[in-house]
């Protein structure tokens, strides 16, 4: 098990792709956890405003130059080796590329005395032909483990987490295509598992006892077929059961164009992706529950996994900030591609007002709840939503919709000082669910442009009479 009561466990630990999905996520948990942390980014301006940034060292350094990583793994314990890319060159740049970066790894952390390297490889058969992508993964997985460096390789399949790139295309073509035409690999076996989990056994490989260096397969509770992983997500979001054709005439390359076209994922992301969906992606094993113990309450079976993903859109937070992020590694940060996330739709309006933006947020509640509101109510599930003014004199209230709609929506008020004056701003924010939450935002443009404004007006004049 997890050896946290050794006086002697490593405390001062590397994070190579900092910048990344994972790697953003588990720094700060490492930090929370007690760990000294290093980060190593090839362009540190990628963290400029991220708060656990300046509780952090940065490191400027790439994989590819020894000479930068020497001063980077001077002093460290452990390694975290979260770099990977996905083959946006041809097949012998890219593995000759992905070979080169772990063995200038495994050759710097040996001469630096680096006590432990902990790898995040993929599941896949153990015997067989493998795609170009988990080949190379596999093969950087081999280099570290046969080096002078004692390395923990975890391998996991898909990880389940708004931001991951493998969740991201479950989610986008599952929201887009009510009917989809699929290869066979729609019905291949695969093992999910969330990103706390997996953060989870990250974090615990720090200090696991390691006889020798070797791989551990981890997952979650769940073995699936990737068709299914499509529907219970289409179920958790409040979808349609997804109809599936299968064409066994869809190449992996075929269907990597595909996506390419229907999801906002490059097409770069998309093919090594569908190329590894060729093959089962299951645990063979069970042999890190040895080493590291289980998460607190288990494992997150794959429903509760899309739940969590979602919140954001159930919470109605279209801009989730990094305070909130670090202790919901299911959340997205503002890190992730743009192409990471639900589509969100947006009305702004605004109104400038006389009175002090203190006395206004005061009076707005009052305001919002007798001013004809009838498809909002005031969200309970934010502690600021009660028009009380801040020490600023702003005030925030929100309300979601009790219409029956395709998606959610919430309608915010702030009140904010401008100018000398005080602005009232009104945002609908709606998260459309399926293509009729997308028909139904631009169908309904002009009577939302009606109603919102008047309901606006029916605030202001509320506030002026309170």
């Amino acid at each position: 098990m997890t050896a946290n009561s050794n006086a002697d466990v490593p405390r001062r630990v590397l994070v190579t792709g900092a910048t990344g999905y994972l790697g953003g996520r588990l720094a700060p948990r490492l930090l929370d956890a007690g760990y000294t942390v290093r980060v190593l980014a090839r362009n540190p301006d990628k963290l400029d405003g991220v708060p656990w940034a300046t509780d952090v060292e940065v490191a400027r350094g790439d994989l590819g130059d020894r000479d930068s990583l020497k001063k980077a793994f001077a002093d460290v314990d452990v390694v975290y080796y979260l770099v990977h890319s996905m083959g946006s060159g041809g097949h012998d740049d890219f593995a000759k590329t992905e070979r080169e970066s772990a063995q200038n790894v495994a050759a710097v952390a040996a001469e630096a005395g680096v006590s432990r390297i902990v790898y995040l490889g993929g599941l896949h058969p153990e015997s067989g032909d493998l795609s170009e992508h988990l080949e190379s993964r596999a093969e950087v997985g081999r280099i570290l483990i046969e080096s002078d460096v004692p390395t923990l390789v975890l391998q996991a399949g898909v990880v389940i987490g708004a931001g991951s790139a493998s969740f991201e295309m479950i989610r986008h073509l599952t929201n887009r295509l009510p009917v989809m035409t699929t290869p066979r690999w729609v019905h291949n076996k695969i093992q999910p598992i969330a990103v706390r989990d997996i953060l989870h056994y990250l974090i615990g490989a720090a200090e696991a006892d390691l006889p020798e260096s070797r791989t551990y397969d981890v997952g979650g509770p769940d073995v699936m077929e990737y068709g299914e992983m499509m529907n219970t997500y289409a179920e958790v979001a409040g979808l349609r059961k997804r109809r599936m054709l299968v064409l066994p005439v869809l190449t992996p390359r075929l269907a990597g164009h595909w996506i390419g076209l229907v999801t906002p994922i490059p097409r770069g992301l998309a093919m090594p992706l569908i190329e590894s969906l060729q093959y089962d992606a299951v645990a063979h094993e069970t042999d890190i529950d040895s080493i590291v113990d289980r998460p607190d309450g288990g494992s997150t079976p794959y429903r509760e996994s899309v739940r969590l993903a979602l919140r954001s859109i159930d919470f109605g937070e279209p801009e989730s900030n990094w305070s909130q992020t670090v202790s919901a590694p299911s959340d997205p940060l503002p890190s992730d591609p743009d192409w990471a996330g639900e589509v969100v739709y947006t009305d702004v309006r605004s109104v400038y007002l006389g009175s002090g933006p203190e006395e206004i947020s005061r009076r707005l509640r009052k305001a919002v709840e007798t001013s004809g509101s009838k498809n909002w109510r005031i969200d309970s599930a934010d502690a600021s939503d009660n028009g009380d003014a801040e020490p600023d004199g702003s005030g925030v209230l929100r309300l979601r919709s009790t219409a029956a709609l395709p998606g959610n929506a919430w309608m915010q008020y702030t009140v904010g000082s401008a100018g000398g004056g005080t602005r009232l701003e009104q945002r609908i924010d709606f998260f459309p669910r399926g293509l009729a939450g997308r028909a139904f935002w631009y169908g309904s443009l002009p009577a939302r442009k009606v109603v919102a404004g008047r309901l606006l007006q029916g605030v202001v004049a509320e506030v002026d009479r309170a």
